[in-house]
């Protein structure tokens, strides 16, 4: 399983949208405003479908804004939480891949910091 992209949520990731930056999705179609849907899995396997559209920021150029607002409310994300999401080969298929969401919330357990799956 391949990491694709890795973030600490912030309030805008929650509330406008989680941006993914076009580097690290490889090369992106440079066509700003084009819209597209992009299903994922989530760790109990249910398939969440995501609205992508991209956009162009002179600061960052091409980046996945990724409408989510259903995951983030049934999942309660919350600032700070961390998402990562994931391709992996598809099992018995010869082609295609997977993408997988995972999300984790860092807790405080007997002084230390630990990720628990959210």
């Amino acid at each position: 399983m391949a990491m694709v992209f890795s973030k600490v949520l912030t309030a805008d990731d929650i509330d406008n949208g989680l941006s993914i930056p076009g580097s690290s999705l490889g090369q992106l179609p440079d066509q700003e405003g084009l819209t597209m849907s992009m299903q994922v899995h989530d760790r109990n396997g249910e398939v969440w479908t995501f609205s992508c559209t991209i956009k162009r920021n002179d600061s960052v150029g091409h980046f996945l804004s990724v409408g989510w607002n259903k995951f983030v409310r049934e999942r309660d994300l919350r600032v700070d939480d961390k998402v990562t999401i994931h391709e992996e080969a598809m099992k018995k298929q010869a082609t295609g891949t997977w993408i997988k969401v995972e999300v984790k919330r860092k807790i405080r357990l007997f002084g230390e910091d630990i990720w628990a799956d959210v």
